[in-house]
């Protein structure tokens, strides 16, 4: 037992200067790589939070959802209205988008709830697009296909390198808050669920809540990312609410790994960073990512991350049985 604590203090111990070595290497980035590669990071840092919202549902809940965009794009579209035409405050407006997705993510949670498996993602996909169709068809307000231009964040923060750190300290506290979430009494309960909802439901648990609650905090942190988005390229698009969008974090979460907490960030960023750099080569860079995430799957089907968990718990077995026979 105590040699079980031991060796489990030791991981906590490793994993925290990991992660103390990666906050370090992100805050002196900016001195260190091209304003270009700069912009490209903190894409990655915005979507790894859309991609960790996402995994909320998919790698803790077990549920797949497939209109995750519509928050995504909400959250963006939510401050670029109240920002432009209504000259609300930036940080209210913020803070608005996010509370529209939540609200969002309320309503259309009371019905996918529900449901199970294939029917809670048709379910999903066709609520994000019906929410796209509106933001696109809604011309007078919204700016259908044109979007909405000239969101711009305050004074201090439209240094590119002002709003990276922003973007990383948003995603840090985000990060921290989604992992307490997931290894909380609430989040262990989501992957009770996962493993045997019926079960579950036995227990006296009411599993619908627990879903429409981790519905609703999904929703929140997606609407966060897309409201950091919109100040980040300085408008906002139809096409960030489409169904092709909401794939994204899913393409990403299988690269990395839905049962690792990290996987969906690390999977993120070598899609949006082998993306930046096939562009720059051929206009065929889809096929490329398609291939590499096909073979993936095929030869790691518990992501980038699961397959290096898997190796380093196995080579930590044959020391232990080593030392024991020893």
């Amino acid at each position: 037992m105590e040699i079980n604590q031991i060796e489990d203090n030791k991981s906590w111990i490793s994993r925290g200067w990991w992660l103390i070595l990666l906050i370090a290497l992100g805050l002196i980035a900016p001195y260190v790589i091209s304003e270009f590669y700069l912009l490209i990071l903190g894409e990655a840092l915005i979507m790894s939070l859309f991609a960790l919202s996402f995994n909320l549902l998919f790698g803790t809940m077990g549920q797949l959802p497939f209109g995750q965009a519509a928050f995504y794009g909400l959250g963006g579209y939510g401050m670029a209205i109240l920002l432009t035409k209504f000259q609300v405050n930036f940080w209210l407006s913020f803070a608005a988008g996010i509370g529209i997705s939540a609200l969002l993510g309320l309503l259309v949670g009371l019905f996918c709830v529900r449901l199970r498996g294939i029917y809670f993602s048709i379910l999903t996909l066709a609520f994000g697009q019906l929410i796209f169709v509106i933001i696109y068809k809604w011309h007078d307000f919204t700016g259908g296909d044109d979007g909405i231009q000239g969101v711009f964040p305050p004074e201090f923060l439209k240094d590119p390198m002002s709003y990276y750190y922003f973007i990383l300290l948003i995603f840090c506290l985000s990060a921290f808050i989604l992992w307490r979430i997931t290894h909380s009494p609430f989040g262990y309960t989501l992957k009770a669920m996962r493993e045997n909802s019926e079960r579950t439901e036995f227990l006296g648990i009411p599993i619908a809540r627990y879903q429409l609650i981790a519905f609703v905090i999904s929703a929140a942190f997606t609407g966060l990312a897309g409201a950091l988005w919109a100040p980040f390229y300085r408008s906002v698009a139809p096409s960030t609410l489409m169904w092709i969008k909401s794939g994204e974090p899913v393409m990403a979460t299988i690269l990395g790994g839905a049962g690792l907490f990290f996987g969906p960030v690390l999977g993120t960023f070598l899609i949006t960073f082998i993306h930046a750099y096939l562009l720059g080569f051929t206009h065929f860079w889809p096929i490329i990512m398609g291939t590499l995430i096909l073979i993936i799957i095929f030869l790691l089907p518990g992501g980038i991350l699961g397959f290096i968990k898997e190796k380093l718990e196995n080579r930590r077995n044959r020391n232990q049985q080593a030392q024991a026979q020893g």
